[in-house]
């Protein structure tokens, strides 16, 4: 995932820049010094007076519109009670889930099903292994579920060893079922897309498993039972947001 230099603080002091009010190119060139050239910046005015909006990557930060600070965290509106960092950062996981190749997920569920959700999935994860537990029940609540890999101790490690197993298995369900039942598959070694979807998991800001995203980039993170999701989805559809 693209990140700024580490922020222990909520307010970072740059430079002094000689941009004058919403001069977007002065604040553009100057963010540029903090990432690398591929990174994407996109600046936009937030709700906030004298404060902009940045995309940097996969990221949100906020700058005052002279350049002159940064600052990193959620901007709430209480008021409304909305998250506006969320609600930027939910465009940003749409973008990223609609890169997502489905054939490369393990999925449970009829393709016609009312809902999806991928599910960011740690096979050796007590709470994924409980979801697990549950898949008939979230089919039968009309939730696919489509498991995308994430295994929390990174690549190279005895889970992501044990995933890509999973991932290059003949009957992969049939090996997640095992994993997930604590067992561990036949060891397989093959080109798959474990260290591809756990990047992405990370760009799209999982930090633990399981974690849920909506095709609309909605992210519900850790375990939810069935009929609680179902009833969640509902409100998300009412909202225009999940599908």
């Amino acid at each position: 995932m693209n990140r700024i230099l580490p922020i222990v603080s909520m307010l970072i002091m740059l430079l002094p820049l000689s941009a004058q009010g919403q001069d977007y190119e002065a604040v553009r060139d100057r963010l540029s010094t903090l990432v690398n050239g591929e990174t994407e910046i996109s600046i936009a005015e937030s709700p906030l007076p004298g404060i902009l909006q940045v995309r940097l990557g996969s990221d949100i930060v906020y700058v005052t519109d002279d350049g002159r600070y940064l600052l990193q965290g959620r901007v709430l509106d209480l008021d409304t009670r909305q998250d506006i960092t969320d609600q930027a950062r939910s465009q940003i996981r749409r973008e990223l889930v609609q890169e997502i190749d489905h054939d490369e997920l393990i999925s449970y569920g009829a393709e016609d099903s009312e809902y999806e959700v991928i599910v960011f999935t740690d096979v050796d994860c007590g709470y994924c292994r409980r979801l697990h537990q549950q898949v008939e029940d979230y089919n039968d609540a009309g939730i696919r579920i489509s498991y995308a890999a994430f295994p929390r101790a990174g690549v190279g490690s005895d889970t992501f060893t044990k995933m890509t197993s999973v991932w290059c298995a003949d009957d992969q369900q049939a090996a997640m079922d095992l994993a997930k039942g604590g067992g561990t598959p036949e060891p397989l070694d093959c080109d798959t897309a474990v260290s591809e979807l756990y990047e992405m998991g990370q760009a799209v800001g999982v930090t633990g498993t399981p974690a849920l995203v909506t095709p609309n980039g909605d992210l519900i993170p850790g375990y939810v039972p069935p009929d609680d999701l179902r009833v969640r989805l509902e409100q998300l559809a009412a909202s225009g947001s999940a599908q």
